[in-house]
């Protein structure tokens, strides 16, 4: 196991009932800004819970963040923030609107001239500060509810990228599973995907004798198999609903990080399909993933078998069958979730491939746990989805 420090700073508020509990962990006197998608939660009652959760406030809103959060769209928020003097944001919503409002919380104080320098100039241009936000999350799917990460879209130059910083985590998240009772079939599919991509990401790398995290991992895959489609089918059982909003919120919050190697290459070449095509962000790992696990077979070889055996019970054949088998295995449960896997089923053409790789040749991107993925694997692994 590789060394590693750990602090998650996000108050969780979850359960039946817990909107109200807003109120409590805002600080008095605060200028409030509520940030949310396009409109479902002002059909879903949420909204109205929330506002009666902000009575006592003075309160502001600002609505119709993208499922891919637009830079454009984030920046009239920012100016809204400057012009308002608000100091606290609270997202209500799901990933998207949680992302957007980190990008809105760290962008609102920036005293340079863009703040899309925090995703061009990574590591180089950092947040100093940031408006202060907390979050109603009412889609199970990235895990922004409980880490200090955002991505989000520029549609001028069809970019779509991420930063994060400890200043951008929310103060409290809170978690109420009957929020699913209202998703549409297509957001609870992508949930699930979404989240099972984020565990293979911290999974699928190479072995550092850390059995505590990998069983965390398995863990979290397990429970999404079974609790998904279990949602899908009956979207008003709560247990399964709490489970699959849990489930989520724990396959990105850093716990199954620590100590060992991570991946993040599938979620790299996502971001440029969904940036020149417009594809669900969980969609695009749906058809990255299996393509990954082809090409980069002999380097993943030893956690590929381990994922294989331990959750779909593969063990006969050999090395190369039960790759090919684990492959086939998970793309059958995306299919079995209504979730396409293969490029041409999103009608991309094969000229996209060209345009992703040429733009990771000219970031000279190195990807994936070992920076041993060139714009010539990009390439290999699109070209496998075709």
């Amino acid at each position: 196991m590789k060394n590693f420090e750990y602090k998650n700073p996000v108050k969780i508020i979850f359960g039946k009932g817990t909107i109200p509990k807003v109120a409590e962990e805002i600080p008095q006197n605060s200028k409030v800004l509520m940030i949310f998608g396009g409109g479902s939660i002002k059909k879903n009652g949420v909204y109205d819970q929330v506002k009666d959760a902000l009575k006592d406030f003075e309160w502001f809103e600002f609505g119709g963040i993208e499922a891919n959060p637009h830079y454009e769209t984030c920046m009239q928020a920012i100016e809204l923030v400057r012009a308002k003097n608000i100091d606290f944001l609270l997202a209500v919503g799901g990933g998207s609107v949680l992302d957007a409002t980190k990008f809105i919380a760290a962008g609102a104080l920036y005293e340079g001239k863009d703040p899309w320098d925090f995703f061009t100039k990574r590591f180089l241009v950092e947040p100093k500060a940031a408006v202060p936000l907390g979050a109603v999350l009412t889609l199970p799917a990235t895990g922004s509810e409980m880490n200090w990460t955002t991505v989000i879209s520029r549609v001028s130059t069809q970019e779509k990228l991420a930063f994060g910083h400890p200043l951008v985590s929310p103060k409290f998240s809170v978690l109420d599973p009957e929020c699913v009772f209202s998703l549409p079939d297509r957001q609870v599919a992508n949930g699930v995907v979404d989240a099972f991509a984020h565990v293979l990401e911290q999974y699928l790398t190479y072995p550092v004798n850390a059995p505590l995290q990998d069983r965390f991992a398995e863990g979290i895959l397990l429970t999404l198999i079974e609790e998904g489609p279990k949602v899908l089918a009956n979207r008003t059982d709560y247990d399964s609903a709490a489970n699959f909003m849990w489930s989520a919120t724990m396959a990105l919050n850093g716990l199954i990080a620590l100590g060992v190697p991570t991946d993040w290459a599938t979620h790299m070449i996502g971001h440029e399909l969904t940036a020149f095509h417009g594809i669900d962000h969980a969609r695009t790992l749906a058809i990255v993933f299996p393509g990954l696990m082809h090409v980069k077979r002999k380097n993943k070889k030893d956690k590929i078998l381990q994922y294989g055996e331990r959750i779909w019970g593969i063990s006969d054949g050999t090395d190369d069958e039960r790759i090919d088998k684990t492959i086939a295995k998970t793309v059958e449960f995306f299919e079995s979730l209504g979730v396409p896997c293969t490029l041409p089923e999103y009608d991309v053409p094969a000229e996209t491939i060209g345009k992703i790789k040429e733009r990771f040749k000219q970031r000279k991107s190195k990807l994936g746990e070992k920076q041993d993925i060139d714009y010539n694997e990009v390439e290999a692994i699109l070209e496998n989805r075709l």
